[in-house]
């Protein structure tokens, strides 16, 4: 009994071990991947601006470039001329490559040794050797993420293109062999540079320095090392020195900045540390195929925001994770309505789910639509029959629109919750202008110009900005028959007000806004009759051929799954873990769930809640794996709302702070693109923002599927 008291302890232990190297890890590994691309650009740039601007001032001046090559620094072994030419073309097209992160390491080379020979053959200053040691990383171990040779490095390495091939090779042979000794080099000799005996009357800076340099030369501790160092340099200041003194604590800061964010690299005690910790905890990776069947099964239905944090947050946890999702990709949902009115394309906002988890071990991507759940029996049964079992289940699966019982209108109001919603409701916006281009009854013209909006939240407020600046600007000068600008847009909303959970003065302004743009915008109207020819609002008929629906959510019938408590909206009620009553091992998250945990009131159907809720699950279930206390209740913690009306118009209320206009139409924008879960998607986006923004034309103006 006691020896098995004693076993128990020692596997809590090491669980609490293990999971603190785990977020250890984890935090270098963000921390890595976050900053250091950044650094890198930094100081590419940095050195490239420096030698291009010499490079530019010796061209604009050559016989003063041939003067001092003659006179004031020769080259011993070359004859002016040369030296000359040969210094003015490196320094010219060198930083350029450098700069964009193109066959960096080829243009790292010369430059590295421009470095060396103004050391040796001129005049000697540690800047110069700074120089060396940064051209040197780059020669060895390349450019990072931001920079055209990762972009072009996957296409160009399975191209005909000669000479590819082997110089991938030779670079992965030089990373591979040269650069834990580049590392160690490094890291020798920056301690070399601060290590001396503790003397009385040291600076402060000067201690810290000697105090993290055996560390650094050791390679142990060293990110926190290398971050002490750095501090103690910041922390000494850039005024009381002189500039040669200042150049050299910068560029001291950058060789560290690297050494923190990239580690010590395997020829260092922190690397045998870790070796011997793995061999202690294994980590999940070295888990073989057949130790991960017998770990404990979490299956997760919905890859929505709440699914992926959830899958996500497991990812160090000892447990295999199923992802089942009836779509292959993952979807932002807040920018489907720029797909609808033809603003993007659904590239650019689906990402494909198996791709998101490709270096995540513990993870299968399963493509499926769940039917129900045995919640007794632990299984999801999918549509076709087949079963899953789960020791975990998380169950988030959203949500769907909403006709309040009048599903018969679905066919003339589509609603917008999929891709496949948004390009219906692309064809038949562009499909509008078409038919009333080709109309010769003034009548129904006006029909076919006619779009209506059923609903004033965020997303029938945007729909309704968007598609009245396409009419306005996007489509300009296209037609002959018709004036698209001359296109009514009407904005229906059943409640007093626009966009109900924003404050009422931003309500005002959004409607002041939408105005401003052309739209109508009915209040306190309520929506009676939808057919093919238009809507009945209120008691008045509006003709319109084209209506969308933006009024209402309706939960997935996961609540009727396992016959859990409902709300009006289909919204499972769950208990203050987010557990369903009755099953502690079945989670809910996002739309799917009904939760009074913002302070006593129902958490929204935001993309930020459900990412906070499914961050929760994972910590909940990790949590139950090691053995530790359950987390604390859930909390949400709202970060605010916002929403684009047009052009330069947007709204915005995060706590105190409530803003309208330009500022809240960049800070949409940028909120946006962070929330986008792939970079190269954020790039494309922005790309297209910035040339929809310049020349007012949407580039994905496409009709397809069946005409209506």
């Amino acid at each position: 009994m006691l020896t098995a008291t004693v076993a128990a302890v020692r596997h809590r232990r090491a669980n609490r071990i293990a999971a603190f190297l785990r977020q250890a890890d984890d935090a270098l590994r963000v921390a890595e991947v976050t900053l250091y691309p950044f650094l890198d650009l930094a100081i590419r740039l940095w050195l490239a601006q420096t030698f291009w601007v010499s490079g530019i001032l010796k061209l604009a001046n050559w016989d003063n470039a041939l003067t001092l090559a003659t006179y004031e620094y020769p080259v011993s072994w070359l004859d002016p001329a040369t030296a000359a030419t040969l210094g003015v073309a490196i320094e010219i097209v060198g930083p350029v490559l450098l700069a964009l992160g193109l066959a960096t390491r080829l243009a790292a080379i010369p430059l590295l040794i421009l470095s060396l020979v103004i050391q040796f053959e001129y005049h000697a200053l540690d800047q110069h050797l700074y120089w060396a040691a940064l051209f040197g990383g780059y020669v060895v171990m390349g450019a990072g993420p931001l920079s055209l040779d990762r972009v072009l490095g996957p296409g160009l390495a399975t191209s005909a293109l000669p000479l590819v091939k082997p110089l991938g090779r030779l670079y992965a042979l030089m990373t591979r062999t040269l650069g834990p000794l580049y590392l160690l080099a490094l890291r020798l000799w920056l301690a070399a540079l601060w290590f001396t005996p503790v003397l009385i009357g040291r600076s402060p800076t000067e201690a810290a320095l000697g105090f993290v340099s055996p560390l650094l030369a050791l390679g142990l501790a060293t990110r926190p090392a290398a971050l002490g160092a750095m501090l103690a340099l910041l922390g000494a200041g850039f005024m009381g020195a002189d500039e040669l003194r200042n150049l050299d604590r910068l560029y001291q800061c950058l060789l560290l900045g690297l050494i923190a964010l990239r580690g010590p690299g395997p020829m260092a005690a922190d690397a045998v540390l870790k070796r011997q910790l793995a061999h202690w905890f294994p980590p999940l990776e070295s888990w073989s195929d057949a130790a991960l069947a017998d770990a404990p099964h979490v299956v997760i239905v919905g890859a929505g925001f709440g699914g992926l944090k959830a899958a996500h947050g497991l990812r160090r946890a000892a447990c295999r994770i199923t992802v089942i999702d009836k779509c292959n990709y993952h979807l932002f949902q807040p920018l489907l309505y720029q797909v609808a009115t033809a603003s993007l394309s659904p590239a650019d906002i689906a990402t494909p789910i198996r791709a998101m988890f490709r270096d995540q071990h513990n993870v299968r991507v399963m493509l499926g639509e769940a039917a129900t759940v045995d919640a007794a029996a632990r299984q999801v049964i999918l549509s076709n029959g087949s079963r899953v079992g789960y020791d975990y289940l998380v169950l988030a699966t959203g949500a769907r629109h909403s006709y309040f019982g009048r599903d018969d209108w679905e066919p003339y109001a589509p609603g917008l919750k999929q891709i496949d919603d948004a390009t219906v409701i692309r064809r038949r916006l562009l499909l509008a202008f078409e038919q009333a281009e080709n109309c010769a009854d003034p009548e129904e013209r006006q029909q076919w110009l006619t779009f209506v909006i059923v609903g004033g939240g965020p997303t029938g407020v945007e729909l309704a900005g968007a598609i009245a600046e396409l009419a306005q600007h996007g489509l300009a000068g296209e037609f002959r028959h018709i004036d698209p600008a001359k296109a009514r847009v009407v904005l229906v909303q059943s409640a007093p007000r626009l966009l109900p959970a924003f404050p009422e003065t931003l309500s005002a302004v959004s409607a002041r806004s939408l105005q401003a743009l052309g739209v109508e915008v009915l209040t306190k109207s309520r929506v009676e009759q939808i057919d093919a020819d238009g809507v009945l609002v209120s008691g008045q008929r509006i003709g319109a051929r084209t209506v969308f629906w933006a009024a209402g959510v309706m939960a997935s019938p996961a609540a009727q799954w396992i016959q859990g408590e409902a709300d009006a909206a289909g919204r499972l009620k769950v208990g203050p873990d987010l557990t369903a009553p009755g099953w502690p091992n079945v989670f809910a998250v996002g739309d799917t769930t009904l939760s009074a945990a913002w302070d006593g009131n129902p958490v929204p159907g935001l993309a930020p809640a459900a990412k906070q809720q499914g961050a929760y699950v994972a910590r909940a279930i990790r949590a139950r794996l090691e053995g530790h206390a359950p987390p604390p209740p859930f909390r949400y913690r709202h970060r605010g709302n916002l929403a684009t009306i047009g052009r330069q118009a947007a709204v915005v209320d995060i706590g105190p702070f409530r803003l309208s206009g330009a500022l809240a139409w960049w800070l949409w924008g940028v909120a946006h693109l962070l929330f986008l879960v792939d970079a190269r998607k954020r790039l494309s986006v922005a790309i297209e923002w910035f040339w929809a923004y310049l020349t007012f034309k949407r580039g994905t103006r496409l009709i397809t599927g069946g005409r209506e």
